[in-house]
């Protein structure tokens, strides 16, 4: 950088000292050549300005893993207690040390790309990649020194948190078990029953033809749903009353109330419901 400004100068003054006597022509074309010279120089020492910044940033991250190691270094003889920091050290150290590792990468990509011929820019570059090589040469000795403490308790801590995983998986599966049981037996457990006239039964039909529920586009919402463990006595409000649908006839009676109205009574559910889980009684 000191050598193109001196440079700068040096023509600058040959230019100045050449001028006198120029036509005016003349003199334009000799500002040109400063002004051009110039604006290169001002490229260049941008471009090293960058570069410097970087080279700094890097050295600023080689002070800062240095603390890192000095702190884990510490906490090392107190683990069980400073497990965490230490482990958040650690990893601050890993993952600085690949930025700078990036960092000289770009800085060296740089460096080519610019065409700059700086011998002292490259030997610090040189000078920063056997920085790297010794600092990974002491964080694998750190990590030697802390393979029995820390690495061992975080290998520790990730075996419980898997158990505890494990654990968690186990008992979202027996929820999951447990819902779809509850579903079945929901399931098992629920019917549906219909009374209605005839003209009414045909009118949704679940009456065609003088057959019984034997199309699918019946009208399914005519139906009362019932859980067959509660539900044994089922009022028919009506004084003329016909099963239409199959259930053996020793599991169910029918009551004739002080009003001349039936009730189904069933006696016995789980033979009731056996043949049929739906329900269909014809009143008038």
């Amino acid at each position: 950088m000191m050598i193109m400004k001196k440079l700068f100068v040096y023509f600058a003054c040959v230019a100045i000292l050449s001028s006198c006597g120029l036509s005016e022509s003349e003199q334009n074309k000799v500002n040109g050549r400063i002004d051009s010279l110039q604006t290169v120089i001002n490229q260049r020492d941008s471009e090293i300005d960058e570069l410097m910044g970087t080279f700094n940033e890097i050295q600023t991250a080689f002070d800062q893993i240095n603390a890192a190691e000095g702190r884990v270094s510490l906490f090392a003889d107190n683990y069980e207690k400073n497990s965490d920091a230490l482990q958040e050290n650690m990893k601050f150290i890993q993952e600085t040390m690949e930025a700078n590792r990036k960092k000289i990468d770009e800085l060296q990509a740089r460096l080519k790309s610019s065409g700059i011929n700086a011998k002292k820019l490259q030997d610090a570059i040189d000078k920063l990649n056997s920085q790297m090589k010794e600092k990974d040469k002491s964080i694998a000795e750190l990590r030697t020194l802390l393979a029995n403490k820390d690495i061992q308790i975080a290998e520790l801590g990730d075996s419980l948190a898997s158990v505890s995983a494990k654990n968690e998986e186990i008992e979202k599966a027996k929820e999951a078990v447990d819902q779809i049981a509850s579903k079945q037996d929901e399931l098992l457990n629920t019917a549906w029953y219909v009374y209605g006239t005839k003209s009414e039964l045909k009118e949704r039909r679940i009456l065609v033809d003088g057959d019984v529920l034997k199309t699918s586009d019946f009208d399914a919402d005519y139906f009362t749903k019932i859980d067959i463990r509660n539900t044994i006595v089922i009022p028919l409000n009506s004084k003329s009353v016909k099963i239409l649908t199959t259930h053996p006839e020793d599991s169910y009676t029918l009551i004739k109330g002080s009003n001349g109205e039936y009730t189904l009574r069933i006696k016995d559910p789980s033979i009731f419901w056996s043949v049929s889980k739906y329900l269909v009684v014809r009143v008038k």
